[in-house]
């Protein structure tokens, strides 16, 4: 956190989150925005989970099981046993884990580096402005 003529900034970090249907064809939709604010002890998870734009680009994809894997991944931003071993980790081990490169339907961005006043507030400004609301 800094501060600047009364301004008090946070430093955050985060990653986009992709879904990605047919990982060897690596075409992907934005899903979703992880954010780490480690001052704050802040991670957070936003998805927007549009069925119809969904479907219009992958129409194989359950998205019941596509909800599950999202409650699990925002079960580990929120921490603790009921989000297995990974969930007892610190928060910014947790973010780590969570943006780590994979194959998998649920993938991440790069990390990026951003500063704002509200680290929530943040959080749905990235969602807004990279997802879109269905």
């Amino acid at each position: 956190m800094t501060s600047h003529a009364g301004t008090t900034w946070i430093d955050y970090d985060y990653a986009v989150v992709r879904l990605v249907p047919h990982v060897h064809l690596e075409s992907f939709m934005n899903i979703g925005v992880v954010l780490h604010a480690r001052r704050e002890n802040y991670l957070e998870a936003r998805f927007v989970v549009d069925p119809k734009r969904i479907a219009a680009f992958a129409p194989a994809i359950d998205i019941a099981l596509l909800d599950r894997y999202i409650d699990a991944y925002c079960r580990v931003c929120r921490g603790g046993a009921d989000a297995g071993p990974v969930g007892l980790l610190p928060a910014s081990e947790r973010f780590h884990w969570l943006t780590a490169p994979r194959s998998a339907v649920i993938q991440t961005s790069a990390v990026h580096p951003g500063r704002g006043l509200d680290a929530r507030a943040e959080l749905e400004k990235l969602v807004r402005s990279i997802v879109g609301c269905p």
